[in-house]
């Protein structure tokens, strides 16, 4: 158990309770749930291998499978939607959906509108360029034009502001001085614009490790940085805050699945790695 999901263990005790018959449910967002048996699900489209359309114009990934047993254990169907992630982040749903299984990082911020019931992973962050750069150091990468996702801790970290609250996560330094930074709708722009040429619109891009490799295997013509991730960023289910009693039963369930290998499983079928904690 992580030390940022201790933190969570009165909301669970408060919202979960037994009884003779079994867990009773208490609180509008489980209560609709357990009446219609369906929980929906916000989450990206277009960023592999997390969640992404398949070849049957249905979604697969990580965050599709760990979204799809969280409702499986709480006895429900899961329904996706995919706002843009602005709209996410930006809390106050009004029953849109009812929980975000995006990789969403439990920052400061983001924790005035939303709850993070808990961390299920941890994800590296690093630079990439095109393979025409082949052996750029992060030095190398000073006074380039960088692309991230606009919204995220990438965008943050490129930009020196970014702050996570969670725990155990390692601390992390600013080693890059962009020359400019672009900024694109998701995480797959950057990495569209990188495949035309170095300098040709990117001098490089930020972003989530599992996602570079993705791209490479796809046959994008980049490579990774040479040097140590630029930071470790947690990733967390979220819900909109009011519903203390969903936030226990998530919390529960994400322990659960860690105890018993699934998120571990899960991890290793689409990253080949266990990123349910920090290596």
């Amino acid at each position: 158990m992580t030390s940022l999901t201790r933190l969570f263990t009165a909301a669970a005790l408060a919202g979960v309770f037994m009884t003779g018959a079994g867990v009773a449910w208490a609180g509008a967002t489980l209560d609709r749930i357990n009446s219609t048996k369906i929980m929906k699900v916000a989450t990206a489209a277009n960023w592999p291998p997390q969640s992404f359309l398949g070849p049957d114009n249905a979604l697969q990934g990580f965050d599709i499978d760990v979204a799809t047993e969280i409702g499986k254990r709480l006895g429900s169907k899961v329904a996706f939607v995919t706002p843009e992630y602005g709209i996410i982040t930006a809390g106050r749903w009004s029953n849109r959906w009812d929980i975000s299984v995006g990789s969403m990082t439990p920052t400061r911020e983001r924790g005035r509108v939303l709850d993070f019931p808990a961390v299920y992973y941890y994800t590296p962050y690093v630079f990439a360029v095109h393979k025409a750069a082949a052996g750029t150091k992060t030095a190398d990468l000073n006074g380039k034009i960088i692309g991230v996702e606009a919204g995220t801790t990438s965008e943050d970290y490129i930009n020196r502001r970014l702050t996570i609250d969670a725990a155990d996560v390692p601390s992390f330094t600013y080693d890059v001085e962009p020359g400019e930074v672009k900024t694109y709708g998701d995480s797959m722009g950057p990495l569209d614009d990188l495949r035309m040429g170095n300098g040709v619109r990117l001098n490089a891009t930020l972003s989530a490790l599992p996602t570079i490799t993705a791209a490479i295997k796809n046959g994008y013509p980049i490579v990774q940085v040479e040097g140590k991730p630029a930071y470790y960023e947690p990733l967390a289910i979220a819900v909109d805050k009011g519903d203390d009693a969903f936030n226990g039963a998530l919390t529960r369930i994400v322990e659960e699945m860690k105890a018993d290998g699934t998120l571990k499983q899960l991890s290793e079928k689409w990253y080949g790695a266990d990123l349910t904690k920090v290596q």
